[in-house]
């Protein structure tokens, strides 16, 4: 277990570095000139990183300890265990679909999420700028498809390792070629999608909902048809980026009626 975990952070390590490197060398979009909101994203991800091992993961290894049923072990084995896997991923990729639709649905869940889309432009930073709040909440609620699944602790750490390369990808602010995003784009969600989500008007943040295979919003009719454009307007309707004291504080402040 932790080798895997290991791998999961050399990886996505990985990933982070390369995206990072690339999106400054080839730009999608203008990037700021103030490096200020790059302070308050890592900042923010520094807090999940030292509270993770704390609070969420084990959260997690509760959960996966705790099915209220077994696989066969024949399930985990060979080709079957491949079969098994890519299946996991798939069902596990759904609940996040779902659980994102709700971030934006549920008043007191979008309170947390809003930190999220408070930002005002979008990179690799975006991808892991979230509060501690969201991130425990959605460890939580996750126990409902392991235990319900019997999801075993090594598949929700592979599907972790590829929900942040997502969510890297297409947070980053890298230019492809258009060809190659849009083939992509069939399969799994690319920057050219998730940027729409992030547009600060309303009818398409609330669109857009993937985090790894694309096909869900098609599915349940929840893609926008908004073309990303490199001057669309990035956050939140109606409401400005804060402070990092302000953004940590944001979920429990009182809204203006």
């Amino acid at each position: 277990m932790e080798q895997l975990l290991f791998w999961k952070a050399v990886v996505c390590g990985g990933v982070f570095v390369v995206l990072f490197a690339a999106e400054r060398l080839a730009r999608a979009a203008p990037a700021p000139e103030s490096s200020a909101r790059l302070f308050r994203n890592f900042g923010l991800w520094l807090i999940v990183l030292l509270a993770s091992p704390l609070i969420v993961a084990p959260i997690t290894a509760f959960g996966a300890n705790h099915l209220i049923w077994a696989r066969d072990p024949a399930l985990a084995a060979g080709m079957i265990g491949v079969a098994v896997l890519i299946i996991d991923i798939i069902l596990l990729d759904l609940w996040t679909y779902w659980l994102h639709r709700a971030y934006h649905r549920v008043p007191v869940m979008w309170r947390l999420h809003e930190v999220h889309h408070r930002d005002e432009f979008l990179d690799t930073t975006s991808a892991v700028r979230f509060h501690l709040g969201e991130v425990v909440l959605s460890a939580v609620l996750r126990l409902i498809p392991i235990t319900v699944l019997a999801t075993p602790l090594t598949t929700v750490i592979i599907f972790e390792a590829v929900i942040l390369a997502s969510a890297l990808f297409h947070h980053s602010n890298v230019k492809l070629p258009r060809g190659i995003e849009r083939w992509l784009s069939y399969v799994v969600v690319t920057p050219s999608i998730h940027w729409v989500h992030h547009h600060a008007v309303r009818a398409d943040t609330n669109a857009n909902y993937a985090a790894f295979l694309s096909v869900w919003d098609r599915v349940f009719g929840s893609r926008s048809k908004t073309r990303r454009m490199p001057d669309m307007k990035i956050g939140a309707e109606g409401i400005e980026d804060l402070s990092f004291s302000g953004l940590l504080l944001a979920p429990m402040m009182r809204k203006p009626s």
